[in-house]
């Protein structure tokens, strides 16, 4: 009568915890535990120059390792393959989404985001030196790329590509500064 009595409790304690895993699953499946995307994808609301970008939020970034012709610092003028540098920095990324790759520094003196920027599978701040619109610019202690950005540089040089065939080195230019 005893080992019935303690088979029907583990019965009825049975139908309990089922019928109270039940109801907790089917309240789980009702909270929605779909955490917000984490991102490093953003809108390029505008070109500022060959080498510089403004975020839809706002944030301005700055391309790590390389330097494009000055086509806006109000203290000098338009340089030799400015124009045509921004030009093709638009025609890349403005207004499309871009992915953003942090080396080691988060922020230049100007507050600017120091980023190595894709589209999809193109790697912007590389294209722009293997195609002749921008020069090497490394400043450690960012230098994941430096040694890819000074091959495409080579190449575009040893091709005569862009500024490459069209201007006398400036001295910006040789120097990398801003």
């Amino acid at each position: 009568m005893k080992k019935l009595f303690v088979l029907f409790l583990i019965l009825i304690l049975g139908v309990i915890i089922y019928f109270s895993a039940k109801d907790a699953v089917g309240y789980l499946k009702t909270v929605n535990f779909t955490l917000p995307k984490m991102t490093n994808e953003y809108v390029v609301k505008r070109v500022v120059d060959g080498d510089t970008i403004e975020l839809s939020d706002g944030q301005k970034v700055r391309y790590i390792g390389i330097n494009t012709p000055e086509t806006v610092d109000p203290r000098k003028p338009v340089e030799c393959y400015g124009r045509e540098a921004s030009d093709e920095n638009k025609k890349l990324v403005e207004g499309k989404t871009v992915r953003l790759e942090k080396d080691v520094s988060d922020k230049d003196i100007y507050d600017r985001l120091l980023r190595f920027v894709y589209i999809d599978n193109i790697f912007i701040n590389d294209l722009l030196v293997r195609e002749g619109f921008a020069n090497v610019a490394t400043y450690p202690p960012d230098v994941k790329y430096a040694g890819q950005f000074s091959e495409s540089e080579k190449y575009a040089r040893e091709n005569k590509l862009g500024l490459w065939k069209t201007c006398p080195l400036t001295k910006s230019l040789e120097s990398g500064t801003k």
